[in-house]
């Protein structure tokens, strides 16, 4: 890893930081660039936020700029609104006990900015930059741990993580964002402290599991949360996969090929979280089949989209992310032959929905590579199914209800029906002979087949 000179450093700064740094030196006041901000800047990545610390108290603060929020003042912190955008700045801290597993009990105000370093999570973050001077401030070894893909706890492990129980969670997801691995200690500290983990609300669990699933290697993580027990606690469905023999055509246990399908699959956290759980239900389907000497999975898909479905509400995912990953768990065994008709095309369509289609095709690709010894022909079969869906769409036949020729008030007004469930009931009915013959949607060759249909609504 090259890392940036300190000039480069400040160089790549930007303007409203420098400037805010500035405003606090003529006040008399300290300041150092911290966090994670340095922490990417030395790894030659692109910074979101500009976290400052300064030994100005928070009051002094608010009274150099004109546009402070105070976001967290009873902990040192305010936000200071430069050129458009925020910019937390906090205090030189200590701090005391975390009863709550979160937040500080009480802080106290410092001077030295190497004793607020020291309360800090990781080596990794415990940097700082001075502007001022162009000096890096690493009194841990951060830009060692850094150059070497190391994360390692500031101090000692077991009080850093008893202070603050998502630091456990960090730390296994710092292993898959800097492609790093695990110092031993810091490791071996994690099962005495998941107690205070116990405490961490589920929606920081939530947010640190979408920013793993924006890293190359996102089960580097998850190995870490199994083999630590963080697991156990978040999502011990997705432990019962571990050790879950598969059949003759995977290479891994269950747990091992939803890693390997984690990582090859291409596109958004939500997408990825429909690979990590895709086979979950694997382990209470699991059956050996005398006929084929070999185990079988039989309704997986449908077993785990019911598992699944709860641990997303756990982990307070939004009703849409949720329903979306639900329906992909549910949908994602596809098993596509060349010989199926264009009607059985049109079905498979109509169940997965056209909206999913993409998000298909890309965790089927994944599943396939995930196996490790893929049949030649599978992921060749996923295009051509691709290429024949995107043929019955360009041909524009009606693949829902709503694309019929005729609608309910055409039922009831022709036939003589009343109003209810069973209007539903034919449109469907309607709709299945259309998907298997396109030409019939046509609104007289629908009202001469729905008269052959049962019609409890009638008034004869």
């Amino acid at each position: 890893m090259q890392i940036p000179t300190t000039a480069q450093i400040a160089a790549t700064i930007p303007p409203p930081v420098h400037e805010l740094c500035r405003r606090l030196r003529q006040a008399g006041k300290k300041s150092w660039v911290v966090g994670g901000s340095i922490r990417d800047l030395l790894r030659g990545k692109q910074v979101a936020d500009y976290d400052v610390c300064t030994d100005a108290l928070p009051q002094e603060v608010q009274r150099l700029f004109p546009r402070v929020i105070p976001t967290g003042i009873e902990h040192g912190t305010v936000t200071v609104l430069l050129g458009g955008e925020p910019y937390e700045v906090t205090t030189l801290r200590g701090e005391g006990a975390y009863t709550d597993g979160r937040r500080p009990d009480e802080v106290r105000y410092l001077t030295e900015i190497t004793e607020d370093l020291a309360r800090r999570d990781f080596t990794v973050n415990a940097i700082a930059f001075d502007l001022e001077r162009h000096e890096l401030v690493d009194p841990f070894g951060g830009l060692r741990d850094l150059e070497q893909r190391v994360v390692r706890a500031v101090g000692v492990p077991e009080e850093r993580f008893g202070e603050d129980g998502l630091r456990v969670l960090r730390a296994a997801r710092f292993v898959s964002t800097l492609e790093a691995t695990l110092d031993p200690a810091t490791e071996a500290a994690i099962g005495a402290t998941l107690a205070t983990f116990r405490k961490v609300s589920p929606e920081r669990v939530h947010d640190e599991w979408i920013k793993t699933m924006k890293a190359r290697r996102p089960s580097a993580s998850f190995d870490v949360m199994l083999r630590t027990g963080i697991l156990d606690v978040t999502c011990p469905e997705l432990v019962a996969t571990h050790g879950c023999e598969q059949n003759r055509w995977h290479v891994f246990d269950v747990w091992g090929h939803s890693m390997a399908c984690l990582d090859a699959c291409e596109g958004d956290p939500i997408l990825r979280l429909a690979a990590l759980f895709h086979d979950i239900g694997k382990p209470q389907s699991r059956a050996f089949s005398d006929r084929t000497s070999d185990y079988t999975f039989h309704e997986h898909e449908r077993i785990g989209a019911e598992i699944a479905d709860p641990i997303l509400q756990r982990l307070r995912f939004s009703n849409d992310d949720r329903a979306r990953i639900v329906h992909l768990v549910r949908h994602h065994l596809v098993c596509y032959e060349p010989s199926w008709t264009d009607s059985a095309v049109r079905r498979w369509i109509r169940r997965v929905t056209r909206e999913r289609m993409e998000d298909l095709y890309a965790l089927c690709r994944a599943d396939v590579l995930g196996k490790g010894r893929p049949a030649p022909d599978e992921l060749e079969r996923v295009e051509q199914l691709r290429e024949r869906a995107a043929r019955v769409l360009a041909a524009g036949d009606a693949l829902s209800t709503k694309a019929l020729a005729l609608n309910g008030n055409d039922l009831m007004r022709e036939l003589g029906l009343r109003p209810g469930r069973h209007i539903g009931q034919m449109l469907e009915a309607l709709l299945d002979r259309v998907l298997e013959e396109p030409a019939l949607n046509t609104r007289e060759q629908l009202l001469d087949l729905a008269r052959t249909l049962p019609a409890p609504g009638a008034t004869g």
